[in-house]
């Protein structure tokens, strides 16, 4: 599937992977950050504007929320105006509301309008990312280029803890919204520019597998919502059972420097596998799983060593998913992301919040069995989904043959193309390395 990824006409492979790459995970960290910053200035910010812990749970249920709701109608905007001014629309729209947050956020209610905004800029910029790598970066480092993209997440939070020691502590929270809207203004000339890619509605139908995506998207729900329960209630729970906060807090700084390598990690991976990547999240969920369930454990070495499995294994998949996801639909890429990341976003908006209930009236040890076994089934969902994209496509292969300037073989798994033999019809261009020659070296 590489290979037709390079012959499609929309496929164009930048000179600078790198700065491309960077560039892309920027423009998700800028999205991501305002969440996480009501998360790690929630002590000041419920101090100030008089909210609760239930109150900040709403907030990132509101957020999370809106991303679900706006991630489609965001792939469908990066589809007609290109990656470049989606991007920069999403870093624009950060740095307007942080800077409104930090005027005139003078209640709850309006807090919580603002973050509702400033939430269409999350999948704006992961969608303008997605496309980004999908059509500038080649298939063999796509699978880097997206586990280093996931790994923004761990790393926006990891910068949004930092925000607290060095700017709410010393001259006030307002002043990290401040920092966070001039990193958005920052990031604004490094987005890479370039034509919008065109693409042939007839032929983003024909790569579409709605009844497939929305199995992955549901699968990704459950996922997201119980590996989201790490970053929300892991602190709680650990200090539940007699850890000081100290360590409680060190735990969970310690998952996601684990879940950043892991990201990366995932990815460098797959560029060195010919397929089978929902395979590897499916067992990856499977992994996560057994982390989560040691959670119900008090003993500390169970602890340690679920948080590690949970955010090591658990929470390492989403690039890997939006990696296979491209593979599989190289002429729509974006289109087919933001569906599975439609799930993404519910998870995270739904998960802390049915399982935070449930903590409430079971306990946090019955709470990590459930999130356990709901990341089982969304192991299970994983491979179903595979198994419909894939007849999906086989039909879509059956019913419209590629035409003749392009592979003559139709991938059936998210691999290369086979060689064809001698005795199949090809057409060489003189002097031209075709995608089909550089297969057959490999």
């Amino acid at each position: 599937m590489a290979d037709l990824i390079e012959n499609t006409p929309e496929a164009v492979t930048s000179g600078r992977p790198t700065r491309t790459v960077l560039a892309a995970t920027a423009v998700t960290v800028a999205g991501v950050l305002p969440v996480f910053l009501i998360g790690g200035l929630a002590v000041q910010l419920g101090a100030e504007l008089d909210f609760s812990p239930a109150g900040l749970g709403l907030a990132v249920a509101v957020y999370f929320g809106v991303s679900a709701l706006a991630s489609v109608p965001s792939g469908a905007l990066v589809e007609r105006y290109g990656p470049t001014t989606v991007a920069r629309a999403s870093l624009l729209l950060v740095a307007a509301t942080m800077l409104a947050v930090a005027a005139v956020a003078r209640s709850y209610p309006v807090l919580l309008v603002l973050l509702g905004v400033v939430a269409l800029a999350n999948p704006l910029g992961q969608m303008a990312s997605n496309a980004t790598l999908a059509h500038r970066v080649r298939p063999g480092r796509q699978g880097l280029s997206f586990g280093i993209k996931q790994a923004a997440i761990p790393a926006g939070t990891l910068l949004a803890g930092a925000a607290v020691p060095a700017v709410a502590l010393t001259v006030g929270w307002r002043w990290a919204f401040v920092a966070a809207a001039l990193l958005a203004l920052a990031v604004l000339p490094v987005v890479p520019t370039g034509p919008a890619p065109t693409v042939d509605p007839a032929r983003r139908r024909g790569e579409r597998a709605a009844g497939a995506l929305a199995v992955l998207g549901v699968a990704g729900t459950l996922a997201a919502g119980s590996a989201n329960a790490l970053g929300t209630f892991l602190v709680d729970s650990a200090a539940v059972r007699g850890l000081s906060p100290g360590l409680a807090g060190l735990l969970l700084t310690l998952g996601g420097a684990v879940c950043l390598v892991a990201r990366v990690l995932m990815g460098w991976l797959a560029d060195r596998r010919s397929g089978g990547h929902l395979n590897t999240v499916a067992a990856l969920l499977v992994g996560g799983a057994g982390g989560l369930a040691l959670l119900h454990l008090a003993a500390p070495p169970a602890l340690v060593t679920g948080v590690v499995l949970a955010f090591a294994l658990g929470w390492a998949w989403p690039g890997l998913l939006n990696f296979a996801v491209v593979r599989l639909h190289p002429q729509a890429p974006t289109t087919a992301t933001s569906i599975t990341q439609t799930g993404v976003y519910a998870g995270g908006c739904l998960g802390p919040l049915g399982l935070g209930t449930l903590a409430d009236h079971l306990g946090y040890p019955t709470m990590w069995l459930v999130a356990a076994t709901a990341m089982l089934l969304a192991a299970g969902l994983m491979l179903t989904g595979r198994r419909m994209l894939l007849r999906a496509l086989r039909r879509r292969a059956a019913q419209d043959p590629p035409p003749a300037r392009e592979d003559p073989a139709t991938p059936a798994d998210d691999k290369p193309a086979p060689v064809p033999t001698p005795r199949q019809p090809v057409r060489w261009a003189v002097g031209r390395r075709t995608s089909l020659s550089r297969c057959g070296r490999r």
